[in-house]
């Protein structure tokens, strides 16, 4: 552990994007192969599953260090980490390990098989053999809050770096299925297998948001337009006579979508398809949450497949006839998209996302507004010369949204926040009039700058009308504009509604409680939008 340790240091103590990657070069060269995989699997989103909860956590750090555990809670908001708390009041170790990084998360990985007195015996013990960074770590890997500043382009460009292979192939190369306990080094990075490859995403290529006027980016003819689909971003891979569904977060989906097995009767091997995975009544796509009620099923009822059917929706083509061709200008791999789905049968599961034709940024303009009934969230804007690239870069391909949707809400409940505002009021629940009652309807906690946040906070502290555990009911004074991106049905919910990423954009200290949005308003835009 001392060598990622010091890995870590080294990382956290810079900002230079030079320093942090010549670190991990020198530690891709030098630190023992399992050590490695597990460094570029923490680093790629791949992390132990938690099999011991904060309050245990808590708990077990107030009796090692002798304390009483409102002690270890209160400090908690003063440091603003938990995992750092717990580093922090533990005593110094009794028995110091120069044991690996993979050896400690081999014991993470094995806590899931043993009761929880074993649990408890295992984690004492690590925190027993490790220093204060050691154990930050140790409890970071733990709780799963595991980000100091690495992006995933970063990692590869270093492990290129330390391995002199290119950084392009060591993209492709970490995508997919994989884990530590499934690959060694030598099959991931040195020599792959070639029937690996058969069911490996590429990287997928990402858009920046365009905040500005259109005619910043020239001539229209030299743009494709289309809709920007409220779906699941995805590939559909077809190799080796198989078919595989992959999310952009590198989950392997092919068996929550039976729908695609039907691919390969109308298409031959060796194409990769990049597109929105959406709900589909025939004609458009269902709203969102008709998809979400397929995401997390490994099976699927036979209603649900009736009811949701999935299709892809392809807006790029990335290999066909087995050969890469993402270094092609789009248009030409929009044109052999088109003609290859151009005979599907119309039930296919797959088929072309349109273009929209337009001749001028206005016109455009015209279309774009008129995206929600499309069931869209805007218009991607993609420069039809354009190589099909990984990551986030900008200036090829952009995401032109609608603004978002907006009512104003009274705050009812403020919660303290987690991290660096682990001491402010960050979090809070937001509710709309019905007749004389406040009906609580959405949460959100971003939006505001951290000026506001302590402003709120000092005003909640002064306010509270009752305590329930961590959260405070306050006096129904404050109303906030709460923008989002769509609306839909949720009976579990009092309101009726849930809305999709609600955030704060801006404190109403000019509108009384009295004038915040109704639920009727609220169930008028779920019936326009929803």
């Amino acid at each position: 552990m001392k060598a990622f340790s010091r890995l870590f240091k080294a990382i956290d103590q810079s900002t230079k994007t030079s320093v942090k990657t010549a670190a991990l070069a020198e530690y891709f060269r030098n630190a023992p192969e399992e050590d490695r995989l597990w460094t570029i699997a923490l680093f790629s989103g791949r992390r132990p599953k938690r099999a011991v909860t904060t309050t245990q956590l808590r708990e077990w750090a107030a009796e090692r260090a002798g304390l009483p555990l409102w002690l270890v809670e209160e400090s908690y908001p003063v440091v603003g980490d938990l995992a750092e708390t717990i580093a922090l009041v533990l005593p110094p170790p009794s028995s110091p390990s120069e044991q690996t990084l993979s050896h400690w998360i081999n014991i993470l990985v094995d806590l899931s098989q043993v009761d929880q007195d074993i649990r408890k015996a295992q984690i004492l013990a690590a925190w027993d053999g490790l220093d204060e960074t050691g154990r930050f770590l140790f409890n970071k890997l733990i709780t799963g809050g595991f980000r100091i500043g690495v992006s995933r382009k970063l990692m590869t460009r270093a492990l290129a770096q330390a391995t002199g292979q290119d950084e392009a192939a060591l993209a492709l190369r970490l995508m997919g299925d994989w884990t530590p306990q499934t690959t060694t080094w030598q099959a991931l990075i040195e020599a792959p297998d070639p029937q690996a490859d058969d069911s490996r995403p590429y990287p997928f290529y990402l858009a920046y948001q365009l905040d500005s006027a259109p005619e910043a980016l020239g001539a229209p003819e030299d743009w494709l337009a289309e809709w920007k689909w409220d779906g699941i971003r995805g590939q559909l891979i077809l190799r080796g006579g198989a078919h595989h569904v992959w999310s952009r977060g590198e989950e392997l989906m092919t068996d929550r979508f039976p729908e695609f097995a039907r691919v390969p009767d109308f298409l031959p091997p060796g194409h990769v398809f990049d597109g929105e995975l959406v709900a589909w009544d025939g004609t458009q796509p269902l709203p969102f949450n008709a998809l979400q009620k397929r995401i997390g099923r490994k099976t699927v009822p036979k209603k649900l497949l009736k009811d949701a059917p999935v299709i892809l929706l392809a807006y790029d083509l990335l290999e066909a006839a087995g050969q890469d061709i993402r270094d092609r200008p789009f248009a030409e791999r929009r044109a052999m998209l088109d003609t290859l789905l151009a005979d599907l049968p119309p039930d296919a599961p797959l088929r072309a996302s349109p273009r929209i034709t337009f001749d001028s940024w206005e016109a455009l303009a015209a279309t774009r507004a008129t995206a929600r009934e499309q069931r869209a969230e805007g218009l991607m804007l993609k420069r039809l010369d354009a190589p099909y690239l990984a990551g986030r870069k900008k200036g090829d391909w952009w995401k032109w949204k609608l603004d978002p949707l907006s009512v104003d809400a009274v705050m009812i409940y403020a919660q303290q926040g987690h991290g660096r505002r682990a001491n402010l009021f960050t979090d809070f629940t937001f509710a709309a009039w019905d007749g004389n009652d406040l009906v609580p309807f959405t949460k959100a906690y971003s939006g505001l700058t951290d000026a506001e946040f302590n402003e709120i906070t000092t005003w909640v502290r002064r306010n509270t009308l009752q305590r329930f555990g961590p959260v405070r009911q306050v006096r129904p004074e404050l109303v906030f504009e709460i923008a989002f991106e769509g609306i839909q049905p949720s009976p579990r919910h009092k309101s009726g509604l849930a809305l999709r990423f609600p955030r704060m954009a801006r404190w109403r200290r000019d509108k009384p409680a009295q004038e915040a949005n109704t639920l009727a308003d609220l169930r008028d835009m779920l019936a326009a939008y929803g």
